[in-house]
């Protein structure tokens, strides 16, 4: 598949809460070819500083070529990016990395922790095209982080149910605690979000159900080249897959858990 770098026009910044910011860029080439699960490498300025661009996964993707980008605000470069306006021009490059499989017959559940929801609404809109509304468990903090995407699952026609770390919205408590009410509906699952989270539904799921994660690393280049990702394989000592490349998204059973 092919990869671009380009320049592509911002369209729209949006602030979802006190620190998620939504980028809606004008990028037709990677919005023709793009998969759920894939992402872009996109530089945080014009003068490279930071030196280093930044791994977003797509969020969406609109009609006329649009992508959109959702990420937390952490340091200096998402802050930077947070101070776009429309008619700015952000150098990307993608789309990047391999992106979630085929869904099997039966229910489909998605499973966002945090900023971890932010590839699986691509993957919902997928679905919903091909005639499977999935099943959607939200986690975060608080609430001001799930108020706006839960209502974008919603007018997918998802069934979702969230779970805040605070009780402010939802099940008090993390979103895994949501799962074994619903297991015996789930024939797959999919999985974003921090490492403990996908660890123990990688676990609750082991080989009765299909499970598909998409992890989040650092990387320098996201080609492959800087080897800065690397993660290693189960059972293979000193051997190492790399998320840009092998992944981002893996099969639950191709990673090793803590």
């Amino acid at each position: 598949m092919p990869e671009f770098q380009k320049n592509y026009r911002v369209r729209r910044v949006e602030q979802l809460g006190a620190h998620m910011v939504r980028l809606s860029l004008e990028a037709p080439e990677i919005a023709d070819i793009v998969r759920p699960g894939q992402f872009v490498m996109v530089a945080c300025s014009t003068v490279q500083d930071p030196l280093l661009r930044r791994p977003f996964s797509v969020h969406s993707r609109l009609p006329g070529g649009v992508i959109q980008l959702l990420f937390r605000v952490v340091g200096r470069g998402t802050a930077l990016l947070a101070e776009t306006i429309a008619g700015d021009a952000l150098s990307l490059i993608g789309p990047l990395g391999r992106s979630f499989g085929r869904a099997p017959e039966g229910e489909i559940c998605l499973i966002g922790g945090g900023i971890g929801s932010a590839p699986l609404f691509f993957l919902a809109q997928w679905l919903v095209e091909q005639g499977t509304i999935p099943l959607v468990l939200l986690g975060a903090a608080g609430a001001d982080e799930l108020i706006a995407l839960q209502e974008n699952f919603r007018e997918l026609g998802c069934s979702v149910h969230v779970s805040t770390d605070d009780g402010s919205l939802g099940h008090h408590g993390y979103v895994t605690e949501l799962l074994p009410a619903l297991s015996t509906k789930i024939s797959k699952v999919y999985a974003c979000g921090p490492v403990p989270m996908m660890a123990t539904v990688a676990r609750f799921c082991g080989d009765s159900i299909a499970c598909e994660v998409s992890l989040e690393t650092h990387m320098a280049c996201g080609l492959g080249a800087c080897l800065g990702c690397a993660i290693p394989i189960p059972g293979r000592a000193d051997s190492y897959q790399h998320v840009c490349k092998h992944g981002p998204v893996f099969q639950a059973s191709a990673v090793e858990w803590p």
